[in-house]
């Protein structure tokens, strides 16, 4: 809802502004401006991108309006849920992770984390990595190198919408001013009425401009920058998931695995040592 407020923000100030100055929001409608300008950046989108990268912009959308789900106690279900697979896999072996990784869905330790469960990509990244471990046949180092190699592309499909709609805010302003070139080329196609009318024709030509610049930097460019965010926030449960994991096959503890796995979060998400531990303990009790 962040987003709201901020273009609430900006319209206040710039129209607010305007109105100060003794400007006329009359002569600001130009409705034909913004369908020149509208229209051609929605061709160029449609024009410039394929549709799997057009079809992930429109889904990603909607879901810029809602709050960040990526908060302290996701990542604490996922430490959790991590420690206690490594737990059972130093308890009893590898071998009897086979059935949770498998199931994820009948196994009585994932399905204790719903908000996981509900992380598609994490969970199959966890569960195809720890049937690597459970194989036997793979080096650490290469399991690494596999990993890097995978949130590579998961973070490369993830920014196309990001990538979209930076580019629809680079190119506004340059439509902006073709709008503005056609209601100057109009203008000057009246040559012949009164300078009163001519002040009024040229006065529409530039708000195209001032659309243009005004969409591209006060809207598109900032919901380019919010899925940029949201996909680190989302990376993150990949890095956790990768140092845990990377720490257990090289012999860490499962609780100092976890701790590994606490040290990648942002600062704002982190929980302190002293939480994840009681957290832990916890699960250990239960």
């Amino acid at each position: 809802m962040l987003i709201l407020v901020g273009y609430l923000v900006v319209l206040g100030s710039v129209f607010g502004g305007y109105a100060m100055a003794g400007g006329h929001f009359g002569v600001l409608f130009q409705p034909l401006e913004f369908l020149m300008i509208a229209g051609a950046s929605a061709g160029a989108f449609i024009a410039g991108n394929n549709g799997k990268t057009i079809k992930a912009t429109l889904k990603e959308l909607p879901r810029l309006l809602r709050s960040s789900k990526h908060n302290q106690e996701l990542y604490m279900d996922l430490l959790a849920l991590l420690y206690q697979l490594l737990a059972k896999a130093r308890k009893e072996g590898l071998m009897k992770l086979e059935t949770d990784v498998d199931n994820p869905g009948a196994s009585e330790i994932f399905t204790r984390y719903p908000r996981i469960m509900a992380e598609q990509g994490i969970l199959e990244f966890v569960c195809d990595y720890l049937r690597l471990a459970i194989s036997g046949n793979t080096d650490p180092h290469e399991i690494e190198a596999l990993m890097d190699h995978e949130m590579h592309t998961v973070k490369h499909e993830a920014e196309m919408p990001a990538h979209s709609l930076a580019g629809i805010s680079d190119g506004l302003p340059a439509l902006g001013i073709v709008a503005a070139v056609l209601g100057v080329v109009h203008a000057l196609g009246s040559a012949n009425l009164p300078p009163s009318e001519m002040g009024e024709l040229i006065a529409q030509a530039m708000v195209g401009t001032f659309l243009g610049v005004l969409l591209a930097y006060g809207f598109v460019a900032p919901l380019a920058s919010l899925v940029s965010q949201k996909v680190a926030e989302s990376m993150k449960m990949y890095e956790c998931s990768k140092v845990t994991l990377l720490a257990s096959l090289h012999g860490c503890a499962p609780q100092l695995a976890v701790e590994f796995g606490r040290k990648v979060l942002f600062s704002t998400e982190r929980p302190s040592f002293t939480e994840l531990d009681s957290h832990v303990r916890e699960v250990k009790a239960g």
